[in-house]
């Protein structure tokens, strides 16, 4: 299994580890049960860190390697802790073209991380993603539900120091 370590370490909560416990009774002898379990493990952390994975992988008595294979298949799931702000850059064709390349590289000289990656204080994670439905705007930027439209790479500075 790859390292799962991001930047940020893991601060899982007594009262989060027993919540989880009681949803992996619930399922525990039922079919396909990694599912529900990875899902609500999800809700109750806000990601997959691999302390949680193995609390799964033990539990249901499997390898961890089963439970990593299933979270990292599906999209829906995230070994990523998300930032306080969620930042995701458009690169779409209509943005792409448009430079939205040029303004995720001003975003990673900025912050020091790239897509997937977390601020070390959790301010900031980074995503790049294929299309926000704002060609109109393009390039486009999104830091959790606002939208920025338009953007040259020297608005990102000023734009994120809102956000600080």
């Amino acid at each position: 299994m790859p390292n799962l370590q991001t930047s940020v370490p893991f601060k899982g909560t007594k009262e989060q580890e027993e919540e989880l416990r009681k949803v992996i009774a619930e399922y525990r002898d039922v079919p396909g049960a990694t599912m529900p379990i990875l899902q609500a493990a999800q809700n109750i952390y806000g990601y997959l860190p691999e302390e949680v994975q193995i609390i799964i992988a033990e539990e249901l008595d499997v390898p961890v390697s089963e439970i990593y294979g299933v979270a990292s298949f599906y999209a829906q799931f995230t070994m990523n802790p998300k930032g306080k702000y969620q930042i995701s850059v458009c690169l779409g064709t209509a943005c792409y073209v448009k430079g939205s390349a040029n303004v995720l590289s001003a975003i990673e000289t900025k912050l020091g991380i790239k897509p997937g990656g977390i601020t070390p204080d959790g301010k900031f994670s980074l995503n790049a993603c294929r299309c926000v439905g704002a060609c109109g705007l393009a390039p486009v930027m999104m830091i959790n539900e606002d939208v920025y439209g338009r953007l040259t790479p020297k608005e990102v500075g000023p734009i994120l120091d809102k956000y600080q």
